[in-house]
């Protein structure tokens, strides 16, 4: 018998599966997440982040934005200063996806923003045996922190008997009124407006 419930051992082996979004970010140095796609359309944006009052916020675009597009965008919010040093803004190319994360069993949005886990994705879904993504699962680890990050991505068989809970949670989250498209008005994606 397990010492933890499962509750607990969730929560103190969490892997940035919190809440409504599954954080790569937030995976531990050697950690890896399992996920299977709910969609194979993902959503592209590109992202700002802005600040007012101590408070951090995403501002998202469905086309590159201008200087112009951003200040407006942003209202009272200024732009996070870019890598490039003051007066510099980084705009990100990002997509967004609905996943389900084997390790709370619930759907989440997953929101890519590393370069190197994108164009992998895109290589597996052009390979011959993985041409329908939404069939296998993923395994994405991570090695190293800040600019050493390193991601990997691995295809995978479905975890047996996961089917037919994974149909169950999509078919109630897009029931609850689930819509990705909201992540480009600043809402929540699990919540109608």
């Amino acid at each position: 018998m397990a010492f933890l419930s499962k509750q607990a051992s969730a929560a103190v082996s969490s892997t940035g599966a919190g809440g409504g979004y599954l954080q790569l970010s937030k995976l531990p140095d050697g950690g890896s997440v399992r996920f299977a796609l709910l969609s194979d359309e993902p959503l592209e944006f590109h992202e700002v982040w802005g600040q007012c009052d101590g408070q951090s916020k995403p501002f998202r675009f469905s086309e590159e934005p201008t200087p112009e597009d951003i200040t407006a965008e942003l209202g009272d919010f200024e732009p996070r200063e870019g890598r490039g040093g003051p007066g510099t803004v980084d705009v990100k190319f990002a997509i967004a996806l609905p996943v389900f994360n084997y390790e709370n069993g619930k759907v989440q949005v997953l929101q890519i923003t590393q370069k190197s886990i994108i164009k992998e994705l895109d290589a597996i879904s052009q390979l011959e045996d993985y041409t329908n993504l939404l069939d296998w699962d993923f395994s994405i680890s991570k090695k190293g922190s800040g600019l050493t990050t390193e991601y990997q991505v691995r295809p995978l068989p479905r975890k047996k008997g996961s089917q037919e809970h994974l149909d169950a949670a999509w078919i109630e989250a897009k029931e609850a009124g689930f819509n990705l498209e909201r992540l480009l008005t600043g809402g929540n994606p699990f919540k109608p407006a």
